[in-house]
């Protein structure tokens, strides 16, 4: 697309401000200790400013570490009263710019005006939401991350004269960004751009005037529908499958295939070989396979079907995680098909929840919202629809979907034909993409829950990647709850929306015959509904006395544990609740309905406040669909005996001493004949993994997937020398907490990590559980010797996923982790030197789908068999992925350290040792010091 000519801002000119401060709260008094300014004039950066001031207060240590402004430098500089009527000229006449406004300006304002100064009163604009809209791609918009994506060079990241002036250059950027937009996407922005904070509107307002001047014609590869403008899709074509590709048997072959590309590795190609034996053996329907880390086992896999793709089979790949799905086919199956040369095609199966309805979004954009996230979600969105190809919505990078928007927005899944933008529909095209595919791939839980869906064609083959992980994945896919305390809340939310608020529509239309009607059933259905939900609560919290064991979450919170049969011993009973239940609840929504529907019906006479009342109402219907479809679920349990025995119940009670916060959450605990319908549908199935042995034996990981003691297995060979790549050190010393759970050794932790770490980069301590992440990190934020660390820490510092990329992103990071970072959560290109176990992954006995499962083996097991028989080979393989990673490829170095020292303590610990690479060493606290201090 040609760039307009740069007019906008011609006479404007701008000054890009940071602040650097000793805290965040102007009422406690924090103080500026460091100004920055770079002015922008005629588009170009022109000047810049620098001021070390004296806060006349200390410094914290943390703004020290992270500013490298010390109090002794701070103390020998002038105070803000010095600067500040240079700070005001400076500023005069200007528009103030800040990467998050409203903590900048209002700082610097309470400032002049302690000086005895006016405050800025002049235009104020926001980076952070101008950098949202223009890259709404970018996995963080933190400033050094934003400058990095851009490739602006950073020198001194959180100093107030270098964050200024990349502020300034990426302001630049965002403004040629915005040019380059089409003038219908420019219009929308700017119409929707008041709701920004400050006067950040007033970028998109000039850009826009300029635009319709130009009267730019729409780029070929963009087509406008209403006022959306939206990526030209690309028309999908049936293609003629070529015949007879033969598989390259040979290693002469191979080597021919794999020049210039990839090295020839004999682990590797013996493991193609294995595998493609076991696909066209018509007698071997099942094959497990352990390919260590770094063997290369996804592109083996690849390779070995590839060639047997050409019949109209498709081949099914199921990996963990959404992430790997992306990761699997952007770029494992992008290499395969280069060094292949193989005309395939490979798409990605996921819920139709993350695709965007442009249906649902072009109505959302019409209607008001106070939130201002969610305006800058819609306008973000405007942007990318401009150059997304799948209208996939991962590719916003999202960590959150709860905002109340998303259910209008992401795609219900129906076929869409006749609406207005059905002809491109996001979710039309990726099914189409789908059934014309060769190879598709899904998540363990989707598949877990669509397993019978005709996409996957004929005869489909099946690959199960990390396999040791899909059937607790399958299990917790198929969980559910009903939460009866939301329920209420939902109904006493309806009430106050129809009679109750001040814009309440009794209020509203109490003249209305129409509508009174309706509202009288609903007053009386709702009240009757609410004791409905609170007798089946009454019910159920009953029933706490014939439980077999319980957890005690603190509070007066407890969770109660039960089979089908212990909880529902009188199932008519329960099914005449339920029943009665989705009959309120089908009262209630039809009259609610009814109202809605007269509320539509006042379209040309609507206000903002029957506007309001139609969002609050849609969502209300929407909740009472979700609990009336969760009620269906549970009566099909009720109505099936062998549904009872393969789920488990736990009652959760907020309060044990009021049965009316019980709510109910059910699990499945035996998946064998789900798990053996799911496999029906597939002809061949290799389940795959680094980790599906303990010491070279795979009966547990056959047991686990429920397959035959005779299944085929094969344990692929390493590709490199692990022990030229890998250190792992043991912790023996007398001198040390050996109580892994003592609040000792908890200090321990903090004290390693505060001591140990300073020559590494990325170093990821995994934990067991989130109460000791809080401790350790609450100990070593303030460490000086971490100062040049960014410390994220599970539960604390943001979401996984938010984590991952932060520790990724990062220089130099640690990151306190537990659960999914032993092995779920893939790190981009970061390479970890460092990988501390602080405790054997052990699982806690307090979780609930823990306590079901040993609940149902002790009906077949003793205790110790049940430690000895699953307990103890699920800490293995928790153990061995931990393990995991730190190696990933042949060029990949590091150290991992065991400070748990029940390793050489506990008889046990012996089979932990058997199933790592390399030989442990075991090392005093003092010598594993000296170690990490030569190590990275």
């Amino acid at each position: 697309m040609d760039i307009m000519v740069s007019r906008a801002f011609e006479h404007d000119v701008f000054a890009v401000v940071d602040l650097e401060t000793t805290g965040t709260q102007i009422k406690q008094h924090d103080r500026i200790i460091q100004f920055g300014c770079a002015i922008i004039k005629d588009r170009k950066i022109t000047k810049t400013y620098s001021f070390l001031i004296n806060p006349e207060k200390t410094i914290p240590r943390a703004v020290e570490n992270l500013t490298g402004i010390s109090n002794q430098e701070a103390s020998k500089a002038q105070t803000f009263s010095f600067y500040a009527k240079k700070i005001q000229e400076i500023l005069e006449n200007t528009i103030f710019v800040a990467h998050n406004i409203n903590f900048d300006l209002p700082f610097l304002n309470y400032e002049l005006i302690n000086a005895g100064l006016s405050p800025f009163a002049g235009k104020a604009i926001d980076t952070v939401e101008l950098a949202q809209i223009a890259f709404p791609t970018i996995p963080s918009y933190k400033l050094q991350d934003i400058t990095n994506t851009l490739h602006i060079k950073h020198a001194n990241p959180h100093r107030a004269d270098s964050d200024a002036l990349v502020t300034a250059k990426m302001l630049l950027k965002i403004i040629e960004k915005i040019e380059m937009l089409p003038t219908a996407t420019l219009n929308s922005l700017t119409s929707m751009s008041r709701g920004l904070l400050r006067n950040t509107y007033y970028i998109f307002s000039q850009v826009s005037t300029y635009a319709r001047q130009e009267k730019r014609p729409l780029n070929n590869d963009l087509i406008q529908i209403k006022n959306i403008v939206i990526k030209k899709q690309d028309k999908i074509l049936g293609k003629e499958k070529v015949k007879n590709i033969a598989f390259p048997k040979s290693d002469l072959e191979k080597r021919k295939l794999f020049k210039h590309f990839i090295k020839f590795r004999r682990g590797q190609v013996s493991l193609i070989n294995r595998i493609h034996e076991f696909v066209i053996n018509d007698s071997e329907n099942n094959l497990i396979v352990e390919a260590p880390s770094g063997s290369g086992k996804t592109f083996a896999y690849l390779m070995a079907f590839a060639y047997n793709l050409y019949s109209s089979r498709k081949l099914v790949i199921a990996v963990p995680t959404k992430i790997l799905q992306r990761q699997l086919i952007s770029q494992e199956i992008k290499q395969l098909l280069k060094i292949t040369n193989l005309d395939l095609n490979a798409e990605e199966v996921k819920s139709s929840r993350h695709y965007l309805d442009l249906d649902g979004f072009f109505n959302s954009i019409y209607q008001t919202s106070s939130d201002r996230q969610t305006l800058i979600l819609q306008m973000s969105i405007l942007v990318w629809l401009t150059s997304t190809e799948t209208g996939d919505l991962d590719e916003l990078q999202l960590t959150n979907y709860d905002a109340q928007i998303f259910n209008q927005i992401t795609h219900p899944g129906d076929a869409r034909v006749g609406t207005t933008f059905s002809d491109y529909d996001f979710w039309n095209l990726v099914r189409s993409k789908q059934e014309q595919a060769d190879i598709l791939v899904t998540n363990h839980a989707y598949l877990a829950n669509n397993y019978s869906d005709s996409i996957w064609g004929q005869n489909p083959f099946l690959v199960i990647d990390e396999a040791h992980r899909f059937i607790d994945n399958f299990n917790n896919s198929r969980s559910n709850s009903l939460q009866f305390e939301s329920f209420w809340g939902a109904c006493t939310h309806l009430q106050n929306i129809l009679f109750y608020d001040k814009n309440c529509i009794d209020n509203r239309f109490s003249n209305d015959s129409r509508y009174n009607i309706y509202l009288e059933n609903l007053k009386y259905a709702i009240v009757d509904l609410i004791h409905q939900i609170n007798q089946i609560q009454t019910e159920l919290f009953a029933r706490i006395a014939y439980s077999q064991s319980r957890v005690d979450k603190g509070n007066n919170r407890v969770d109660v544990i039960f089979n089908g049969s212990e909880l529902f011993s009188d199932v008519a009973t329960f099914k005449r609740l339920f029943n009665l239940l989705q009959n309120k609840i089908e009262v209630v929504r039809k009259n609610t309905n009814e109202i809605l529907f007269l509320l539509y019906e006042q379209e040309n006479n609507i206000v903002n406040t029957d506007e309001a009342n139609i969002l609050e109402l849609q969502e209300s219907i929407d909740r009472f669909d979700y609990y009336s479809e969760q009620i269906y679920i549970l009566l099909d349990q009720l109505n099936t005996k062998l549904s009872l025995e393969e789920e488990g119940y736990v009652l959760q009670i907020s309060n044990i001493n009021d049965p009316l916060t019980t709510n109910i959450n059910w699990l499945m605990v035996n998946s064998v004949s789900e798990i053996s319908l799911l496999y029906s549908y597939f002809t061949k199935k290799l389940f795959i993994s680094a980790t599906m042995s303990q010491n070279n034996n795979f009966d547990y990981i056959k047991q686990d997937l429920f397959l035959a003691n005779d299944t085929n297995s094969y344990l692929a060979k390493n590709t490199f020398d692990f022990s030229k790549r890998l250190n792992i050190i043991g912790l023996k010393d007398s001198q040390v907490a050996s109580d892994p759970n003592s609040a000792e050794f908890t200090d321990f932790i903090a004290k390693f990590i505060a001591h140990s770490v300073q020559k590494m980069d990325h170093i990821l301590v995994l934990f067991t559980n989130l109460d000791t992440i809080k401790e350790v990190f609450l100990q070593i934020q303030t460490a000086n010797e971490l100062k040049d660390f960014e410390i994220l820490a599970q539960g604390l510092t943001g979401s996984n996923e938010r984590l991952a990329k932060r520790f990724s992103i990062a220089k130099r990071s640690i990151l306190l982790g537990a659960n999914s970072f032993w092995e779920g959560i893939d790190f981009k290109n970061c390479n970890i030197n460092l990988v501390v176990v602080t405790k054997l992954p052990f699982e806690s006995p307090d979780q609930a789908d823990i306590k079901l499962r040993e609940q149902k083996l002790r009906n077949i097991m003793t205790p110790s068999q049940i430690f000895e028989n699953s307990t103890l080979p699920r800490a293995i393989i928790r153990f061995k992925q931990g393990c995991g990673r730190l190696i990933r490829n042949e060029y990949d170095k590091g150290t991992l350290v065991i400070l748990d020292q029940r390793l050489w303590l506990k008889n046990y610990g012996i089979k932990f040792v058997e199933n790592v690479p390399v030989t442990v060493e075991y090392k005093t606290f003092k010598d594993l010091q000296k170690a990490l201090s030569k190590d990275k």
